[in-house]
């Protein structure tokens, strides 16, 4: 196996193992700290990403499971480590980015890594340490008032330096547009001054491509998904799967702009239903109950149309959302996994699922433990198959709140035909 990655949700791992699959590396994904009956899913695989939920847990439970997963695949062979977090630095000031990162320098004893969040095709780009969404600063763009991570600092620096125990370094643009050879040198020269944690700034691909090749013998390398389009390509063509007949349902329990804008455009083309999130407080086997059974009824009017259920589609979902405050993101968690196992039994095998949150929720439920990577739909979304704890093969397409173009939700069926 020539790599393999810990990312810190689900939405995460696919997005990275959909850049890996781009360069021709055939690529799967584990979910959950791996076991050793996982083996099997290395055979034929260049790349292995082990997807767990760890953004917003305990930071020492998220080293712990990081430290698990990247035992296993030192173990089983993995030549670079590849430590994956949010593109857009989703954190606290206390971690959990810094101490996984820590907790990783000293497992593989390299003497530094990269912390390169861009992803220039989503939007992300770094520059003299400042991460900036599109042409926004962080602390300036819609991820300040995250309802979990609200990011208030756009200084990858500043942040990172709060939850690690090492210094924190900086290569500018300046020298990464000088090349590998000068990147490297940077890099060493930071590690001699004991920074061992290092910010790349990186505003487009080229410059990722510059990163991956001056980092390429690195034991430990982390970021977002960006730098790996840096990977040096096989040669191959990029591994496809195959359509599973059966329905159609995307499942979005992400409030986030982007996914707000794709539930808007869905709704002026496939049969919808909001989540009655009170009515999901009072009684949530009714209101689960009520949607699966409005799934059927479209179901069997069209067979082949797409059904879509959502939880937040415009301002006013967001703000009632909130007004009702609790545990309201769990209770939508919870719902979208009895949906999915629910429809899963009741003939659905191709699922859009949106939001890092509510796909591991639905996945969990599901019982699936592995995935593999096919057809790229959009930066950071891709096609996947997986085999449910039931034993029945499906069609996933995981995306995470910020990604995908406006017409996800009803175009992308298209590439899997």
């Amino acid at each position: 196996m020539k790599r393999g990655a810990i990312a810190d949700d689900f939405t995460g791992a696919t997005d990275l193992a959909g850049n890996w699959q781009t360069t021709g590396l055939r690529t799967s994904v584990i979910l959950g700290v791996p076991e050793s009956t996982d083996a099997e899913a290395l055979a034929g695989a260049d790349a292995i990403v082990v997807a767990l939920k760890s953004r917003s847990i305990p930071a020492a439970d998220a080293v712990e499971q990081s430290l698990a997963s990247a035992r296993f695949l030192l173990e089983a062979g993995c030549e670079q480590l590849y430590d994956k977090f949010a593109s857009t630095f989703d954190s606290t000031p206390q971690g959990n980015i810094g101490p996984i990162a820590d907790a990783l320098l000293e497992l593989t004893g390299a003497p530094r890594a990269v912390i390169v969040p861009s992803f220039p095709d989503n939007g992300r780009t770094v520059y003299q340490g400042h991460l900036f969404v599109g042409s926004e600063p962080l602390d300036e763009s819609p991820m300040r008032d995250h309802p979990l991570n609200p990011m208030r600092d756009s200084s990858v620096i500043r942040s990172l330096g709060s939850q690690s125990e090492h210094a924190v370094g900086l290569v500018p643009l300046q020298v990464v547009h000088q090349g590998p050879e000068a990147v490297r040198r940077a890099l060493d020269r930071c590690a001699a001054d004991g920074e061992r944690l290092v910010v790349v700034d990186a505003v487009g691909n080229e410059d990722l491509v510059t990163i991956a090749r001056a980092t390429a013998q690195d034991r430990l390398v982390t970021g977002g998904s960006g730098l790996a389009l840096g990977a040096p390509s096989s040669g191959g063509p990029a591994p496809q799967v195959a359509p599973v007949p059966g329905r159609r349902v995307v499942l979005s329990g992400s409030a986030s702009e982007a996914t707000r804008r794709q539930v808007t455009f869905a709704r002026e083309h496939l049969p919808h239903q909001r989540l009655d999130l009170r009515q999901l407080r009072e009684d949530p086997s009714a209101e689960v109950c009520r949607l699966v059974t409005w799934v059927r009824e479209q179901w069997a009017a069209d067979p082949q149309t797409p059904v879509l259920l959502y939880s937040v589609g415009d301002r006013a979902d967001l703000e009632h959302g909130r007004a009702l405050g609790g545990e309201v993101s769990a209770e939508v968690e919870q719902a979208m996994a009895r949906l999915a196992t629910e429809l899963s039994e009741a003939g659905a095998t191709q699922f859009m699922v949106a939001g890092g949150e509510t796909s591991g929720a639905a996945l969990e439920a599901l019982g699936v433990r592995r995935l593999d990577v096919g057809q790229r739909i959009s930066p950071g979304v891709s096609w996947l198959t997986g085999r449910t704890a039931a034993g029945r093969e499906h069609n996933f397409v995981l995306k995470s709140g910020n990604f995908g173009p406006e017409d996800l939700f009803v175009r992308s069926w298209e590439l899997l035909a």
